[in-house]
This record gives structure tokens, C-alpha cells and sequence, in this order.
């Protein structure tokens, strides 16, 4: 998660929103087989309905009427054609325009929702519970309190060892070193054990003075940080050198002595080393106390969500099995906890799935961009390989987390919506070298590309009729004629 400083407040990157180009992302297992099914199931349908017209051919007299229906046609003026075409092209053409606002309003097609919901039902066709596991207004989190926060806001990365100091004390001369100056973890963790020393000497004496005036509580909170983000960095680099166990202590022993300071956003640091002890059951208590609606999110703490509630079903869990039978009430809930966690962060899985080549994070990350999902997968990747087939899962489902987004996106689902201006800010953030990751754009859906063609060849055929009517005459008399023969062969 952002961490909010360490001795410094968060910075603002003031950057004008600009037109984000996302990219769609690649159909998912779900789609594949989905569309799979739904091929083979229209050419059983238009199979079975040739043979059926093949069977009934003589007793519906086919050759006679297409007879008929040819005779009709080459009576038929060039006038007919125009007014038909220009018909067709008008009414085709309402239905683009109509299409193009409902999906623009509600992020869907009107034709293929109404023929979701009536006309698959009628053919036998049950939709799969693994696309909407869950119902977004039983989901939704409240976060509408935070939405006037700026939307793109630089934090220190929590995972980062080096740099920061602000203050030129004793104690912040050292932290100053140990961030500048120390070439290995080992000379840094030296450094910072003689800051503590310093540090808590100046912090004792600021609480002994802290009620004589303003400027003396100034002081004492001053200290405090100082102390607090000591502390911190010496956990670090025990992590760091291996000593996790120590790490952990030096955590939990300042998170309950300095409650208040849950900003500094420590917890992430204690469950990435929770995570490497394989202490699940610590980890899901962290995770209970810090991931709640009243506190800000990360993409540490809902993927760290996610990877426990996977880490129960994804040893199992087969797409060829969960297409047969369904999803079972344990793979719902990890399906859900990762289309949270997608829509807080949506470049994350593919640095996880190793889709995208991982770089050094950098010193600073925003939150939901590029920066932080860079951040996560390079300190987090290890604990999702542990885990046998937690990343399976995340391959099959995560894609899925874009159908079930409101769109406009400004709507959000659990979340504030996802600010527009992340891109501008990451590639500030991250070298010129990296290619910047971009919130996934919906496609247009079938039907409207659908319509404007048939709106479009309509209105073409129709000029084309109205300026030489002899020869649109005689291309309308071969295509009857073609296909009379066809049907005949048949």
C-alpha cells in the first residue's frame, strides 16, 4: 500500500489527466470456452435446420415458390430496390444511433443483453456463475468518503530501504548516512543502530518537556517520527538479511507502542514477512484488523486478501472441472476476492503472470498505477509461486474483472473509481525505458459494429440503385438467380 512518508508528508504529482489509450485485455478461459460452446451450439442449430429444410423440400413445393419468388422479383422496378435499401439503410441506422447510447450510458449492448436474458433461457442455456460471482450492491465498500482526496498522489514505496531523511539532528544525521552513504544493508543497519541510540536519547528528553509549551509538542511528535521510522528501518534490514523472525518482533513491538501511526502503513511490511514465514493464520489476523472500510487500501493488502482465500482451493481447482460442475462456495469467494483486487490495481497479474518484465520498484509509487503494481509483484511474486496453483487461478478469473465494472467508469464497483491521470503520473515515476501499463479500455461491443455496417452497405446499395438502376437490376437478377441454384442443388 501507499505509505504515507516516513519522515515526509506525501507528495501530490500536480500533472494535467490526459486520455488514457488503455489496451483490451486477451479473452480469458471463460471466453474461449464460452465462445467455443456457443459456436458449436449455432452450427448444431443451422445443421439441423438444413436438414430439416432438405427433408421437407418436396412437400413444401421450395423449387416452385423460389420460382415464384424469382418471377416476382424481376418484376419488381429499380424504384422498389431504392426505397428498400433506403428503408433498410434508415432503420439500421436508428438502431446504430441507439446502440451507441445505451453503451455509452450503461457499458453494454441493448441487443445482446435482451438476448442474454430472454433468449438463452429459451435455448436451454444457463449462464455460469463463475462471470458474476458476486452481486455488486451486496459488494460495494464505502468509499465515498475519500473520493474529494486527490486522485494521483505520490507515496513512499514501504518496501524501499534507502533514502528519506528530512531532519539534520543527530539522530537524522545518521538515518541521512545510513540512506546516502552506506553501500551495502549491512553498513546501512550499523548506521541506523547508532540513530536508535541517538534517537531515543532526544525522544525521552522531548517527553519530559512536552506539556511546557506548543513548540515543545512539536517537538515530541518531530521525535516521534524520527524514532518510529528508525525503528522501522531497522526491521527492514533485518528482513532484508534474513533475520525474519526479528523483523517481525521489531514490527509488532512498534505497531503496538505507536498505534497511532498505522499511516506509515507498517503492516505491509509485517505481512510481506509473514508471508515469507508461511504464518497464514498471523497474516489473516493482520488482515482482519487493517483491511476494513474505514481505512485505505493497497494492493498489498487485496492481493494478500486474495493469495489466502486462493491458497484454500487453487491446489484443487481445474477450469475444465469448475465449467462442469461450477465453482464451489470456497472458489466463488477467492474468484471474488481477486476481481477486488484486479479492480483496485489492474496491472498487477500480468507482472505476477510474468506477462511483463519486471524492473527495480521505485523510490516513490501511486497508488492503483503502474508504480505500485511493479512494487507489489516484485516483493510479493515469490509468495504466490509458494503457493501450487494460486497463480492458475489468478490466470483464469482475473480477466474477469472487467465485465463486471460499471461503465462509465466513473461509476466505480468497489471501489472509487480508478483515477484518470495514474499513466501521466507513472511515467514520472518509472524510467523512460518501461513500458507504462494503462487502465484496459471496453470494447465496442458486436452488435454496434454490426449495425453501422449493414446501416453503411444499405445506404451504399441504395445510392448505387438510385444512380444505375439497369445494373443493380441485373446484379439483383444473378443473386436470385444463384441462389435458386443452390437451393435447388441442395
Amino acid at each position: 500500500m501507499a505509505d504515507g512518508g516516513g519522515l515526509g508528508e506525501a507528495a501530490s504529482a500536480v500533472s494535467p489527466s490526459a486520455p488514457v489509450p488503455g489496451q483490451s485485455p486477451p479473452l480469458g478461459w471463460r471466453e474461449r470456452l464460452r465462445a467455443g460452446l456457443a459456436g458449436a451450439g449455432a452450427s448444431m442449430w443451422f445443421v439441423a435446420g438444413l436438414g430439416l429444410l432438405y427433408a421437407l423440400r418436396v412437400p413444401l413445393r421450395l423449387c416452385e415458390n423460389l420460382a415464384a419468388v424469382a418471377v416476382f422479383l424481376n418484376s419488381l422496378t429499380p424504384k422498389f430496390y431504392v426505397a428498400l435499401t433506403g428503408t433498410s439503410s434508415l432503420i439500421s441506422g436508428l438502431i446504430f444511433i441507439f446502440e451507441w447510447w445505451y453503451f455509452h450510458k450503461h457499458g453494454t449492448s441493448f441487443i445482446e443483453q435482451v438476448s442474454v436474458s430472454h433468449l438463452r433461457p429459451l435455448m436451454g442455456r444457463i449462464e455460469s456463475s463463475i462471470s458474476e460471482p458476486g452481486s455488486p450492491s451486496n459488494n460495494r465498500e464505502s468509499e465515498t468518503s475519500r473520493q474529494n482526496l486527490s486522485e494521483c498522489k505520490v507515496w513512499r514505496n514501504p518496501l524501499n530501504l534507502f533514502r528519506g531523511a528530512e531532519y539534520r539532528s543527530c539522530a537524522t544525521a545518521y538515518v541521512l548516512l545510513a540512506e546516502e552513504e552506506a553501500t551495502t544493508i549491512v553498513d546501512a543497519e550499523k548506521l541506523f543502530k547508532q540513530a536508535l541510540k541517538a534517537g531515543e536519547t532526544i525522544y525521552k528528553q522531548s517527553q519530559q518537556c512536552q506539556h511546557q509549551s506548543p513548540q515543545h509538542e512539536a517537538q515530541l511528535r518531530r521525535d516521534t517520527n524520527v524514532l518510529v521510522y528508525i525503528k522501522r528501518r531497522l526491521a527492514m534490514c533485518a528482513r532484508k538479511l534474513g533475520r525474519i523472525r526479528e523483523a517481525v518482533k521489531i514490527m509488532r513491538d512498534l505497531m503496538k507502542e505507536f498505534p497511532p501511526f498505522t499511516m506509515l502503513n507498517i503492516h505491509e511490511n509485517l505481512l510481506e514477512s509473514l508471508l515469507e514465514l508461511q504464518a497464514y493464520a498471523d497474516v489473516q489476523a493482520v488482515l482482519a484488523k487493517y483491511d476494513d472500510i474505514s481505512l485505505p487500501k493497497s494492493a498489498a493488502i487485496c492481493y494478500t486478501a486474495a493469495l489466502l482465500k486462493t491458497r484454500t482451493v487453487s491446489d484443487k481447482f481445474s477450469p475444465e472441472t469448475a465449467s462442469r460442475r461450477g465453482l464451489s462456495t470456497a472458489e466463488i469467494n477467492a474468484v471474488e476476492a481477486i476481481h477486488r483486487a484486479v479492480e483496485f490495481n489492474p496491472h498487477v497479474p500480468k507482472y505476477l503472470l510474468e506477462m511483463k518484465s519486471l524492473i527495480l520498484p521505485p523510490e516513490h509509487i501511486l497508488k492503483r498505477g503502474d508504480s505500485e503494481a511493479i512494487a507489489y509483484a516484485f516483493f510479493h511474486l515469490q509468495h504466490w509461486k509458494r503457493i501450487e496453483g494460486a497463480l492458475n487461478l489468478l490466470q483464469c478469473t482475473w480477466e474477469g474483472t472487467f465485465r463486471m465494472i460499471p461503465y462509465p467508469l466513473e461509476k466505480g464497483h468497489l471501489f472509487y473509481p480508478y483515477p484518470s491521470c495514474t499513466e501521466t503520473a507513472d511515467r514520472e515515476l518509472l524510467p523512460t525505458f518501461h513500458h507504462v501499463s494503462v487502465y484496459p479500455k471496453k470494447e465496442l461491443p458486436f452488435f454496434i459494429h454490426f449495425t453501422a455496417g449493414l446501416c453503411s452497405s444499405t445506404a451504399v446499395i441504395a445510392l448505387l440503385t438510385h444512380q444505375f438502376p439497369e445494373i443493380m437490376g441485373i446484379f439483383a437478377k444473378a443473386v436470385s438467380m444463384i441462389s435458386r441454384t443452390c437451393v435447388e442443388y441442395l
